[in-house]
């Protein structure tokens, strides 16, 4: 019996490489592991386009610590962040601006629209106060894919700064440094990188790090000071999670010799297609429209059915070896099924297998979607 396929934006499915490497101890002042995690931040670096202007500070804990890091230490306590919403990470990070004291306005769009160039322009000029604007790339509540370059380039034309939460599309979606302008990138180590959770970390414009020095609201969340400990002495400042990092090194290596950004966009993107291809073969639909969707995660209407249940859903779709998750939608219901992680079109159609054989046990297809075997439309080579 295999185990489970996590079909989900993180964690998710990771190869035996990587849980491989999580099999030896490491001493966390030892010199094999500095070198271990110096190799791990010039490769994040490399893959930002990011090493003439930005330098890497990992984290631990999860993708959240590394924002609350980034708003915390970029934002000035006298600052003021506008945080572009449109799901729930875009508001988590609003959140966190509040409860630590940060000044935060919101311009919020609804779950199925992408926020507005224009807007954020207008809203700037109309207030000199705002220092800083904080954008998801990938809102993974949804799928929808922000239009990151197009505001950057309005922040950076109005003298502000920009603060990316990268996390469910950073080393598939393209986001060079060198063509965005943003003062810092986050992201963690259990996305589209395909390593295990327990890293985050801030791709940060250099000069700007400098300049963040006494923001810190936090000890343990002060970048600063990780960085310049980090530099000093090769270390840590804090017990840091051996295993994680060694999976993550792992990880990126076989990112590499796959063949870097492109090549996992284009597994992605073919598992999106197949995955999209076979449930609205079923009758599903889709929330969002198709020139919106990140082939990150697909955000599904649930059945028309009276009975519908996500939880008889859920395990339904379990029992036969896969794992979805469910929607974050206040004024829809719905559910999510992740297209990243160590899976290919062979897991996806077998998942859309495992999905259709659900609805047929739980009687939540039609007769006509019965009576019909499943047409499965496989995405070009």
């Amino acid at each position: 019996m295999r185990e489970p396929i996590v079909l989900t934006p993180g964690p998710l499915g990771t190869s035996l490489a990587t849980k491989t490497a999580m099999l030896s101890d490491w001493g966390s002042r030892d010199g094999a592991f500095n070198a271990l995690t110096a190799k791990v931040c010039r490769q994040l670096v490399a893959i930002a386009g990011a090493q003439a202007t930005h330098v890497c500070v990992p984290l631990q804990g999860s993708g959240t610590f590394a924002v609350e890091a980034a708003v915390g230490n970029l934002v000035p306590r006298g600052g003021k962040l506008l945080v572009l919403v449109n799901g729930a990470y875009g508001k988590r990070m609003a959140r966190i601006a509040g409860a630590i004291g940060r000044r935060v306005a919101v311009y919020e769009v609804a779950e199925a629209v992408r926020h507005d160039p224009a807007e954020v322009a207008a809203r700037l000029a109309a207030d000199p106060t705002i220092t800083h604007v904080g954008i998801v790339q990938c809102e993974t509540s949804t799928g929808i894919l922000n239009p990151v370059a197009a505001v950057a380039r309005v922040v950076a034309q109005a003298g502000r700064r920009l603060i990316v939460d990268a996390m469910s599309a950073f080393g598939a979606l393209p986001l060079d440094a060198r063509d965005v302008p943003y003062d810092a990138l986050i992201a963690s180590s259990n996305q589209c990188l395909e390593g295990v959770p327990g890293v985050g970390f801030v791709i940060v414009r250099h000069e700007s790090l400098m300049a963040a020095e006494g923001n810190s609201h936090s000890l343990a969340l002060d970048l600063v000071d990780q960085y310049r400990y980090l530099r000093r002495t090769g270390q840590w400042r804090f017990t840091p999670p051996t295993h994680v990092v060694a999976a993550f090194a792992s990880a990126l290596d076989q990112y590499r010799d796959e063949g870097g950004q492109p090549a996992r966009l284009a597994r992605y993107a073919a598992n999106c297609a197949t995955l999209c291809a076979g449930l609205e073969d079923l009758g599903l639909r889709r929330f969002l429209a198709a020139d919106f969707q990140a082939p990150v995660i697909v955000t599904w209407h649930a059945p028309d059915h009276p009975e519908y249940d996500f939880k008889r859903f859920y395990e339904a779709v379990r029992a036969r070896g896969f794992l979805v998750h469910p929607g974050k939608l206040a004024r829809a219901e719905t559910f999510r099924v992740g297209c990243i992680g160590a899976i290919d079109r062979t897991e996806v159609r077998q998942a859309v297998a495992a999905i259709r054989a659900a609805l047929l046990e739980l009687g939540w297809l039609s007769e006509l979607e019965i009576a019909r075997p499943p047409a499965i439309r496989h995405a070009a080579a």
